[in-house]
């Protein structure tokens, strides 16, 4: 990351699961308190979602013995399978909103996996974006163990 981009983030993984399944459990609230975390000992006691243009969300990751970290933001773009675009405002601790940045994420078909790409812009810092870097790597880990996770179960189921 350079000073010249420093409040944009992009991000990249590959998914084993269709654009549908990955644009369906990051838009899910029951899928996302099952993936939704930074760290694999962190829980998602919160996943509200009004899918539509205009619409919100607020999604809370719990580390264990330790604060909550709540994000809000309003769906700007919604092109199910393929297309996410979304404020993003972290909760302060008196529950008023921080600094408002834009996330969007794409699901592009490759074969039968999904390439998840994640631009995050209008971070204020390089601090900030040094922060979300390692909380994006750490939810896109998250999905990816999910769909890991799902695949290896029906190969299990199948051979069964």
């Amino acid at each position: 990351m350079t000073a010249a981009d420093v409040g944009t983030l992009r991000v990249e993984r590959t998914v084993q699961a269709s654009p549908e399944a990955v644009f369906d459990a990051w838009t899910n609230p029951e899928v996302l308190r099952r993936w939704w975390a930074t760290e694999r000992s962190w829980a998602t006691p919160v996943a509200e979602v009004d899918l539509r243009e205009g619409g919100g969300y607020t999604l809370t990751m719990k580390p264990p013995a330790a604060d909550p970290h709540t994000v809000r933001g309003t769906y700007r773009v919604i092109e199910r399978p393929r297309r996410l675009v979304y404020t993003w405002a972290w909760e302060e601790a008196d529950g008023r909103l921080g600094p408002e940045s834009t996330v969007t994420v794409e699901f592009i078909p490759d074969g039968a996996r999904t390439r998840v790409v994640l631009v995050h812009e209008g971070l204020l810092s390089a601090e900030s974006a040094g922060g979300h870097e390692h909380g994006w790597g750490g939810v896109l880990t998250s999905l990816e163990r999910l769909f890991n996770d799902n695949h290896d179960n029906e190969m299990e189921d199948s051979d069964g």
